[in-house]
């Protein structure tokens, strides 16, 4: 394997948590009427997005993988994934070329509407979110002005020759 030196941008930080449940009413009252957190979209009857403050979420929550499931089994993972905010564009197109660099495998490439993210797993099989916000006045809203997020192909290439300039 090529070895190539790569210093993370320093404003990197990680973001939201996104979980994989068993049933997602009882969840979404733990952490609405539990934790205080509330609902910002949902997706019928397999996901719901959560967030304080009015960001697009902080935790994820699904059942895409998970309905009627066991809980993980003592030294098992529960993360569907973990995400790092990248502060821009620029910095996520860097992440993106170090790892085409390093030959590392992405799972997938999506634009949510109010991001565009990148996943992959690290060695131990863990989920992992490189993602950039978008402005919040460009994010999708309907005619109520509720959020609407969705998931769309990300072109990665094309990101990266926008952002290499």
């Amino acid at each position: 394997m090529k070895r190539m030196t790569h210093s993370i941008h320093p404003k990197t930080s990680i973001g939201h948590v996104h979980l994989k449940v068993s049933d997602l009413e009882r969840s979404i009252t733990f952490y609405t009427e539990v934790l205080g957190f509330e609902v910002t979209t949902r997706m019928g009857d397999n996901a719901a997005f959560l967030s304080a403050g009015g960001y697009h979420h902080h935790i994820g929550l699904n059942t895409w993988e998970s309905k009627d499931g066991h809980a993980p089994l003592p030294k098992n993972t529960g993360l569907y994934h973990f995400a790092i905010l990248m502060p821009d564009r620029k910095a996520l197109a860097s992440s993106i070329q170090s790892l085409i660099d390093h030959n590392w495998p992405l799972d997938g490439a999506a634009d949510h509407g109010v991001s565009e993210a990148v996943y992959l797993r690290d060695p131990d099989n863990n989920g992992i979110e490189l993602y950039v916000d978008r402005p919040q006045d460009k994010w999708p809203r309907d005619k109520k002005g509720n959020l609407v997020m969705y998931t769309e192909p990300l072109d990665i290439q094309k990101l990266i020759e926008e952002e290499s300039v």
